[in-house]
């Protein structure tokens, strides 16, 4: 099951949508990745991410990313 860790998930934002979402922290939205169709299904804890909400839809986190995700003000979805 591939796997993608905490400090790759911004990059796979389109460029253009994260540059808006990460200058512009006062935003009411946040961008939603959703990791099954690009092929990850596990998300683990290494890493960091920015200080900004981020929706993230994956079947597996590790307890770690979940905490990290959570802290920076996000939500983890889990999906079949």
């Amino acid at each position: 099951m591939p796997a993608v860790n905490l400090d790759k998930l911004w990059s796979l934002v389109p460029s253009e949508k994260r540059e808006a979402y990460l200058s512009d922290k006062k935003s009411d939205t946040a961008p939603v990745l959703d990791l099954v169709p690009l092929g990850y299904a596990k998300v683990l804890g290494k890493g960091r991410i920015p200080e900004v909400p981020i929706v993230v839809r994956a079947r597996y986190f590790s307890k770690e990313a979940e905490r990290k995700i959570k802290e920076a003000g996000g939500v983890v979805e889990l999906v079949p």
